[in-house]
């Protein structure tokens, strides 16, 4: 090709040349015709052999044209023919018009002119209909890149079975770091002998080591009650489909030996260097120990978590040290600030308000104004009871105001209390979270996910019975001498009363004593119980709610409320505990219509099921016995759906 450009590149320079010999041929022949007579011979030879080459030269492009041209049609046709690409050419009714070779040996065919996508590639039918450019996807037991060209209806399939298994290989082999704790471990062996201590250490060490060797983790361990695990993300996989029963082996075979020791393990994954990984492990098991433990946290790179385990109420282990240090600590706070503004969760229970009614007079006890923020149009019967029985204490039912009001009364100096719960989607305000930058949680539920991450003080205890228990305790270690009202102490004796059912579930011996203190500041028992009445047509409701129920899987029970009548949260966690009562179920879910948009969920379990765990899947949270979720801009069909289907989840493995 470079020979013939440089042919034809000096064409033009001897057609010049030829130009200027004929010039001069004629003023030869005006000035000595006998000369020009000579050379007109000379002029002919020239003309001549520049027509010769001229000849020649096309005739030498035109071939080149034409093999260059044959050679180019014949590329494309072994391009079609013999790449290993698929092509496939489709018409409206999605049935293959043509397709090339490789394609037809890719789907073990002869042809596939004439074939529907239906029966051949059905995978491919939802790309061509949402019209997907680039999209990979799996055909007989192979991976596939398919690019669309959808205004001329044809396809093109690159095999990268290959790539994605590699890709698949460096995912799997991904390092992941996990740290092992012993839940009570000092607790339970600071009373122990030395051989006693020794041979529970030996008992626990061998079940883990083995667990490592069979799963193939290398452990160490790092402290008394800590290890060290590293494995990789394909281990990890396995360790999931397994749902970590090492859990449930540690539990078991400690139980047998007297010793209810637990394991709570945190896992990170998913980040690119050693330190991140480390990281996510910690905070993983934060997670987990601020769940209640004997659980697995995984917390990946993007934020999200999934839980295994869970399956043990929490052990009581806090220490009124710590409940005396918090109080101290909640103090200072207070007094640093110029005003206390306290918060519960949205529809409040009577835990609710009495630890919020608690920590109002934590702030009066050190001078300081307290505001309550409630949202009076959601309020149950009972907390309507107890509202008007407040009303009769001029000087604390005006402590109440509404999140509008609140709002209005911020400082920077502001200090806000979040209580009986953690999560800021669950607040009745969520733009006072935003707008106060002094936070304080108080809350006695499992910790979830989802946080309020800038709170200068948490105070979480899920071993506790009630957050109105911790409010009772932080009370006790305020300014000696300092004392609450009979009617205080109700509010917080009636928090703790519906709580624990009437001191039936998560009761604990700390539990008595601060419902005995509260007795000793003058508590009416009797007054709570009128708090807690119910009349006849709400127990006329509540039957009709239990009517309702069937088995979804076996042990779960679920009940529903009338599409649209709308029920209080009272009776409906009220029906989930009767359910409960009944036999051969092991866990309850009721589902009834809260609000004009809101569907309320309240869980209950004997222990066997973690209805904490399907609540948080939710949005919603509790304990693994007591749970609840509201549903925003649903139907009761709607959320029985959504519940079923985390049923489901939970039962093959939980991710939040």
């Amino acid at each position: 090709m470079l020979s013939n450009l440089k042919k034809m590149s000096i064409r033009y320079p001897i057609y010049a040349l030829l130009a200027i010999v004929t010039v001069l041929f004629v003023f030869l022949a005006y000035y000595n015709w006998i000369l020009a007579i000579v050379g007109i011979p000379i002029v002919m030879f020239l003309f001549y052999s520049v027509l010769v080459i001229e000849f020649n030269n096309k005739r030498e492009t035109e071939k080149y044209i034409s093999t260059l041209s044959y050679r180019l049609k014949k590329v494309g046709e072994e391009a079609l023919l013999e790449m290993p690409i698929g092509i496939i050419l489709i018409n409206e009714e999605n049935t293959i018009e043509w397709a090339n070779p490789f394609m037809a040996s890719c789907f073990h065919e002869d042809t596939l002119v004439g074939r529907s996508l239906y029966e051949v590639a059905e995978p491919l039918i939802a790309l061509v209909k949402q019209e997907v450019e680039d999209e990979t996807v799996t055909l007989y037991e192979r991976k596939f890149r398919v690019v669309q060209k959808p205004e001329e209806r044809l396809l093109y399939l690159f095999d990268v079975t290959e790539r994605v298994q590699i890709e698949q290989l460096y995912e799997n082999e991904r390092t992941v770091i996990s740290i092992i704790f012993l839940d009570n471990y000092d607790e339970l062996t600071q009373a122990m002998d030395d051989q006693r201590r020794s041979s529970l250490n030996s008992l626990v060490t061998s079940q883990l080591d083995k667990w490592a060797k069979d799963n193939g983790v290398f452990m160490k361990r790092i402290s008394s009650d800590r290890f060290i695990g590293v494995l990789n993300e394909d281990i990890l996989q396995q360790l999931e489909k397994d749902k970590f029963s090492i859990l449930d082996q540690i539990r078991e075979v400690t139980a047998k030996q007297h010793v209810p020791l637990t394991l709570s393990i945190g896992v990170g994954c998913g980040a690119p260097s050693l330190p991140e990984l480390g990281t996510l492990a910690q905070s993983s098991l934060d997670l987990a120990l601020g769940r209640g433990g004997d659980q697995v946290a995984i917390k990946l790179s993007n934020g999200k978590a999934k839980f295994y385990g869970g399956k043990t109420n929490p052990m009581e282990k806090r220490t009124r040290v710590r409940a005396r240090v918090i109080s101290h600590a909640l103090k200072d706070i207070v007094l640093d600030s110029d005003k206390v503004i306290i918060m519960g969760h949205r529809y409040p229970d009577m835990d609710a308000i009495g630890s919020a009614i608690g920590i109002s007079e934590v702030a009066n006890m050190n001078d300081k104004e307290s505001y309550i923020v409630v949202n009076f149009e959601e309020l149950d019967t009972g907390v309507k009871r107890l509202m008007n029985e407040l009303k009769k204490e001029p000087s604390l039912y005006s402590r109440f105001i509404s999140p509008e009001d609140a709002h209005e009364l911020i400082t920077d100096e502001t200090l806000l209390v979040i209580v009986d719960t953690h999560k800021p989607s669950m607040v009745i305000d969520e733009k006072l979270v935003r707008a106060i930058d002094k936070i304080v949680v108080i809350d006695h539920h499992r910790r979830g996910e989802e946080f309020i991450n800038r709170a200068l003080l948490v105070y979480m205890e899920p071993y506790a019975s009630s957050t109105a228990e911790l409010v009772t305790e932080l009370i006790e270690y305020q300014e000696k001498g300092s004392k609450i009202d009979a009617l205080e102490a109700t509010c917080l004796l009636a928090g703790i009363i519906v709580d624990t059912k009437s001191f039936t579930l998560r009761t604990g011996s700390r539990t008595f004593d601060a419902a005995s203190y509260l007795r000793s500041n003058g508590a009416d028992t009797v007054l709570v119980q009128r708090f807690l009445k119910e009349d006849l047509s709400t127990y006329i409701k509540r039957a009709q709610l239990i009517e309702s129920v069937y088995f979804y899987r076996d042990g779960i029970a679920i009940a529903t409320g009338q599409p649209d009548e709308v029920n209080e949260q009272v009776l409906i966690a009220q029906a989930a505990d009767t359910l409960l009562t009944m036999d051969g179920v092991g866990a309850s879910f009721v589902v009834s219509k809260r609000a004009e948009n809101t569907v309320s969920i309240s869980a209950r379990s004997l222990g066997d099921v973690n209805v904490q765990i399907i609540m948080e899947s939710l949005h919603g949270g509790g304990h693994l016995t007591n749970a609840a979720t509201q549903i925003e801009d649903s139907t009761v069909d709607e959320a029985v759906i959504l519940l079923q289907k985390a049923i489901d989840d939970y039962l093959g493995g939980y991710t939040e």
